[in-house]
């Protein structure tokens, strides 16, 4: 796969088709660069959408990619609509299969659907995570109904050892409830694909979800500088929005989204958000550690 270079912030998308005569399995790939504190600074806002917001995920049987440089996170979406969708490699990765030095990560956002992995059938509900290790060649996405098809949020990381796959659903997972509806942040969260559930090299996922009349997600704000971060907000309904807060603590920066989008997190950078009503939405990280509680926090009071 070639990519067109239109900006010293990334690629434009390019696309490739693959068929033959039992599946149609179509991809888009776009690349985004790791940018400096300095650089975000003078931003405006197309320039800050441009290198940090993917703002679709899902179209029928297709495969959305964003690979960021950012520790070369690889997060999108796949929704088989008409049938089945292979997860073929990319170019990018210079590998005979996808997940030769990767690791893979998912949460079903949609209806039910399963996921076939070296042909072993990993049935997946809304708001079930699968773990998939290195060196699993053959991976189909189904949806159970075409009416009401899966909707598969990816995360991939490099890898250096292989793990067993392993289905993760919300009970299986390490809960946490914090804040409070008096300072607007009263949320669960699922702790999924992390070192204190399953063994992973260095994916780690999970997913927060805002209690009714609290909108403010991770505040008091974080950083932390042996990660980077993806975020995918979903659950935002219709007419409503999440503002989006990225930078420095004493220099931030706010990006508008809507429902099914996700955000870049620079190690460097907070990664907070409030919503016009609650959501939920999914964490990706990758990095150094594997240590959930490592975050360099910010008193709100010092935030610029």
């Amino acid at each position: 796969m070639s990519t067109t270079i239109d900006s010293k912030y990334g690629s434009s998308p390019a696309e490739v088709k693959h068929a033959d005569t039992a599946q149609h399995t179509s991809l888009t790939l776009v690349s985004r660069y790791a940018s400096s504190p300095t650089e975000v600074k003078h931003m405006d806002t197309a320039q800050l959408r441009q290198a940090f917001l993917m703002e679709k995920l899902f179209e029928a049987d297709h495969i959305h990619w964003t690979h960021t440089h950012y520790d070369r996170y690889l997060f999108g979406g796949v929704m088989p609509v008409k049938g089945p969708v292979v997860l073929e490699t990319i170019d990018l990765l210079k590998a005979s299969y996808f997940l030769e030095r990767r690791e893979l990560g998912m949460i079903n956002v949609g209806g039910d659907g399963w996921v076939e992995v070296d042909g072993v059938k990993y049935e997946l509900a809304f708001k079930e995570a699968l773990y998939i290790g290195k060196g699993s060649k053959d991976i189909v996405f189904h949806s159970k109904h075409a009416q009401s098809p899966a909707k598969f949020y990816l995360n991939s990381t490099p890898a250096h050892h292989t793990y067993p796959t392993r289905k993760v659903s919300k009970k299986e997972g390490e809960v946490v409830t914090l804040g409070a509806l008096e300072t607007s942040n009263h949320r669960t969260i699922n702790k999924l694909l992390v070192n204190s559930v399953l063994e992973t090299c260095q994916l780690q996922m999970g997913m927060t979800e805002l209690q009714p009349g609290s909108v403010w997600n991770t505040m008091p704000a974080h950083t932390h500088d042996r990660r980077m971060e993806v975020y995918f907000y979903f659950e935002v309904p219709e007419g409503q929005s999440v503002c989006h807060f990225m930078g420095q603590p004493h220099e931030t920066r706010h990006i508008w989204m809507q429902n099914e989008q996700a955000v870049i997190s620079p190690p460097w950078s907070v990664h907070s958000g409030a919503g016009t009503s609650n959501y939920t939405f999914i964490w990706g990280m990758a990095g150094e550690n594997l240590d959930y509680g490592d975050m360099d926090h910010c008193k709100i009071t010092d935030l610029r």
